[in-house]
């Protein structure tokens, strides 16, 4: 089911999931897999993965940011920090 996958991509990413990260970016980036298209969450969960080391995700996250305003992509940039943020308080 199309829904799970964003859910399970989600429960896998709470877990540091690099692979999730970039899944996340896709569904997010295509509007598939039951998600909206969304440009800040797409760029949030590629930068997620590109700074993780996820070289693909480097190429989409650059390849979005050419469709989104500088706003947008500070509020992407704010989100991914966010989640790092409670992604630590969890670990800890």
């Amino acid at each position: 089911n199309e829904d799970t996958l964003v859910a399970n991509c989600l429960a896998a990413a709470a877990q540091g999931d690099i692979s999730a990260y970039f899944d996340l970016g896709v569904a997010f980036s295509t509007g598939s897999h039951g998600a909206e298209c969304d440009f800040i969450e797409a760029h949030k969960w590629f930068n997620l993965a590109a700074v993780s080391g996820h070289e693909e995700a480097q190429l989409c996250r650059a390849e979005i940011s050419d469709e989104m305003t500088a706003r947008e992509i500070a509020e992407a940039q704010r989100r991914a920090r966010q989640w790092l943020s409670q992604s630590a308080r969890r670990a800890a």
